[in-house]
């Protein structure tokens, strides 16, 4: 049987995949297989980590306000939120506030 030249198709799919793989080392960005796999697990550690990331600021922001408010100012959360809401002006002055408490 003759061979017959494949189409685009496949090459521009792994052309993208190496795309995402170009700043990988070794065969994990040399070998079509390991590329595919790499890149799968890295989309699913930036899906996981951006809830992560949101949770771990969270915390953070909970954090400062808490210290701040031992100190000095008399704010929790929820009247922060309503700051926020109604002259976010205000809450970057507070915010800054806390960050030089800090």
């Amino acid at each position: 049987m003759t061979r017959v030249p494949r189409g685009y198709i496949a090459r521009r799919r792994r052309t993208k995949m190496r795309s995402f793989a170009s700043n990988f080392r070794g065969a994990h960005l040399r070998l079509n297989r390991m590329i595919i796999q790499q890149v799968r697990r890295a989309f699913v550690s930036s899906h996981r980590d951006r809830g992560r990331q949101k949770r771990d600021f969270r915390r953070l922001w909970i954090t400062r306000i808490n210290a701040a408010t031992r100190k000095e100012l008399i704010l929790n959360r929820k009247m922060l939120a309503q700051v926020a809401v109604s002259n976010p002006n205000n809450l970057y002055t507070i915010s800054n506030k806390i960050k030089t408490i800090d």
